[in-house]
């Protein structure tokens, strides 16, 4: 019997790129998930998009918040439902190639339970590449602090095994978070060198306020991950250079 996926994405006022990610999900050959879409409180056609496509697919579940409370209170609220053998997550304006999900169910067997993906970088319109991100084939604790080659949009994770983690709540990086708890249960998570996913790169976007980026970053190690001064100043040195190489030339 096939093990059930289940999917969780928040969405917020993304009503120019929420149908592309349905259609990426809904077009993968592994066709046995669940879908949890907590919409962040949008104020665009979000919602109205979403119950068209969930009336057509029960697998496509709506849960409108009705307050706006953040990504990683609405990914919290998803991973609290899922009932799935395997989680993993996907944003509402990104993209799955279609043998996403088949992949990892193949591939996460044969791991500690922790996978992630390479993905591809294209800009708004998804018509100009702008770059790819080839994963490492594994990642420890220490180097995800270093950098986080873990993306949200590839993360795979085996909960019948490692069990529920929640992000912490947090504005920043609350995603690394997640993946930092796992990894203080298993040695590493593996990377799929192939390019699965497609994230797609947007001016309004968090990851793109550069100056926040450093400030929330030092705040993630030293209330977080509770590390010391001197080495909350090693790993963000690190996460600088990194982090140059990865955001300041796109």
């Amino acid at each position: 019997m096939n093990p059930l996926v289940s999917i969780i994405t928040p969405c917020y006022n993304a009503a120019a790129f929420i149908a592309e990610t349905i259609a990426s999900v809904q077009n993968q050959t592994f066709t046995n998930w669940e879908w949890f879409i907590m919409d962040d409180f949008s104020n665009d056609a979000s919602v109205s998009i979403i119950e068209e496509f969930a009336q057509n697919d029960t697998r496509i579940k709506l849960l409108p918040l009705k307050k706006n409370a953040g990504a990683a209170i609405a990914r919290n609220m998803g991973i609290a439902l899922a009932k799935g053998n395997y989680m993993t997550f996907i944003d509402a304006d990104d993209v799955w190639k279609p043998k996403f999900l088949a992949e990892n169910v193949e591939r996460i067997k044969q791991s500690e339970g922790f996978l992630c993906a390479s993905y591809e970088m294209y800009d708004v319109t998804l018509k100009q590449k702008k770059g790819e991100l080839i994963v490492p084939e594994f990642a420890t604790y220490e180097a995800i602090l270093k950098t986080n080659t873990v993306s949200c949009l590839t993360a795979f994770i085996d909960i019948s095994r490692l069990g529920k983690e929640f992000m912490p709540e947090i504005k920043y990086r609350q995603d690394m978070g997640l993946w930092l708890k796992y990894l203080k249960k298993i040695n590493r998570v593996e990377g799929i060198q192939q390019s699965l996913a497609i994230y797609r790169i947007r001016k309004q976007s968090l990851s793109n306020n550069k100056i926040n980026l450093l400030k929330h970053q030092w705040t993630f190690y030293r209330d977080v991950e509770k590390l010391s001064i001197l080495m909350s100043g090693y790993y963000f040195s690190i996460w600088m250079y990194y982090g140059a190489k990865k955001y300041w030339l796109l």
